[in-house]
C-alpha cells in the first residue's frame, strides 16, 4: 500500500532527491516548499506522515509541528541538519514522533518511516472492524463510494483524498451505517483503548472527515452527532 507523505523542505534539490527515493518505496510524496503554507498544505493533502524541515522560510518546522499536533494524528517526523539535543528534546517535546538528521543514509531513513508507519494505528487485541477484510466489496450510499481493496473514495464522482487513519474510521462508520457507535468502540476499533473521558482525538478525527465529505459542521447531516451517545453515519445525507 502506497503511503502519502508531506515533506516540508525548501531546499530543491535535496526534496526532489528524497522523494524520488521514497517513491521507490511506496510513499508518495507532496513537497511544500514555504513553513508558512505547510498547515495548509497538510489540511488539503490528508497525508498520513508529515516529513518537516526546521529551518524554513515564513514559519520554522518547530513552530509547524506544535500547531499541527493538536489536530493532526499521524507521525510527524524533525528531517533536519541541526545536530543539536536541544533542538531534539524540543522537536520531541512538541509532539514529534522522531528526529532524523539528513546525513541519515537514505535506507535507513526509509527503514524509520516505516517504522512509525506501522504504528500509525496499532491492531487491537479483538477483531478489527475498522480494517476492511479480505473479499469485501465496494459500498455504496447515494453519491458516496468507498472502495476497501484500493481505499478510494468518491463523492459524486470527485475523489476524496483521506490518510490511513481517516479512511479506517469512515469504514468502521459505514459498516455501521444506520448505528450509533460511541467513543469507547471507536477507540477500541481505531487504536486498541479504552476511552478515558478526556481523550478527544476521535472528534477531532470526526471533525476531519466531516470537512472533507463536505457535512454541515454546525449541523452535521452525514455523520451525525447523537447528544451523550455518539456518532452516527446517515444512510440519507448522500443524495
Amino acid at each position: 500500500m502506497t503511503h502519502r507523505i508531506v515533506f516540508v523542505e525548501d531546499d530543491a534539490d535535496l526534496a526532489e532527491l528524497i522523494s524520488d527515493f521514497l517513491s521507490r518505496h511506496e510513499m508518495d510524496v507532496v513537497v511544500e516548499p514555504r513553513g508558512d503554507a505547510a498547515l495548509d498544505t497538510i489540511a488539503r493533502e490528508a497525508p498520513d506522515l508529515v516529513l518537516l524541515d526546521i529551518m524554513l522560510p515564513g514559519k520554522d518546522g518547530l513552530s509547524i509541528c506544535r500547531e499541527l499536533r493538536p489536530k493532526f494524528d499521524g507521525p510527524i517526523i524533525m528531517l533536519t541538519s541541526l545536530d543539536s539535543d536541544m533542538n531534539q528534546i524540543l522537536g520531541l517535546e512538541l509532539g514529534a514522533n522522531d528526529y532524523i538528521l539528513k546525513t541519515t543514509p537514505p535506507s535507513v531513513l526509509v527503514a524509520r518511516l516505516r517504522a512509525q508507519l506501522r504504528n500509525l494505528r496499532p491492531a487491537p487485541a479483538n477483531a478489527d472492524a475498522s480494517a476492511p477484510k479480505s473479499g469485501t466489496r465496494k459500498v455504496v450510499f447515494g453519491q458516496l463510494a468507498i472502495d476497501p481493496i484500493s481505499r478510494d473514495v468518491t463523492l459524486a464522482n470527485e475523489k476524496i483524498p483521506l490518510s490511513t487513519s481517516d479512511f479506517d474510521l469512515l469504514w468502521l462508520l459505514a459498516s455501521h451505517a444506520g448505528e450509533t457507535l460511541n467513543r469507547d468502540i471507536l477507540l477500541k476499533e481505531m487504536r486498541g483503548v479504552s476511552y478515558d473521558g478526556l481523550d478527544r482525538s476521535i472528534d477531532v478525527a470526526i471533525s476531519r472527515l466531516r470537512k472533507k465529505l463536505g457535512d454541515n459542521p454546525s449541523e452535521p447531516f452525514r455523520i451525525k452527532t447523537v447528544r451523550n451517545r455518539g456518532y452516527l453515519f446517515s444512510l440519507s445525507g448522500w443524495e
